[in-house]
């Protein structure tokens, strides 16, 4: 038995989840309205406010789909009463970020800007140049664009400038030290 797949989930108040026949879920929430097509060969029920999810048989593939669907469920429901988001931190001498309108312009050391466009359901912020927060209520769609600002200048080992997430570690490497 899967020991994620068979996790119950709280459904919270304020959350409505409708299930379609052909696994198709749609989630409403105080933040927004999420909708996913799961596989139709997963089974999911809903009992007194709590969503599980089991599986037909113990083939591998169903047992491998059963915690997946479970997860994708579990952050639907997290999405729409909590929301997600990603803190950046911009570190480098004259590295900043800005926001102007819609756009995060960025300044990472190039001989020009960096622009990046906010997506739909995507908020970005910055409080500080050298701190960007993206937050929305879909997970995947949230990581996705913090990779994608990240993967602008990513951070380097050996002065620890570039982009980074606010919990990552960069490991610093020591250099040259046959060169004085």
């Amino acid at each position: 038995m899967s020991r994620i797949g068979k996790l119950p989930i709280n459904v919270p108040s304020g959350v409505t989840v409708d299930i379609s026949d052909d696994n198709f879920l749609k989630v409403d929430g105080p933040k927004g309205t999420l909708e996913r097509a799961l596989s139709k060969d997963m089974i999911i029920k809903q009992e007194d406010g709590v969503l599980t999810v089991e599986r037909p048989n113990d083939d591998r593939r169903m047992r491998s789909l059963h915690g997946l669907t479970r997860v994708l469920v579990f952050n639907m429901v997290e999405g729409v009463s909590n929301g997600f988001k990603k803190e950046l931190i911009v570190q480098g001498v004259g590295y900043r970020a800005q926001k102007q309108e819609n756009t995060l312009v960025m300044n990472l050391g190039f001989s020009h800007s960096v622009v990046i466009e906010e997506i739909d359901g995507i908020t970005v912020e910055v409080p500080e140049p050298s701190r960007v927060v993206i937050s929305g209520i879909d997970k995947q769609k949230v990581g996705q664009f913090a990779a994608d600002v990240r993967k602008k200048r990513p951070p380097e080992p050996y002065k620890g400038t570039g982009i980074r997430y606010s919990n990552e570690v960069v490991r610093r490497k020591e250099g040259k030290s046959g060169v004085r």
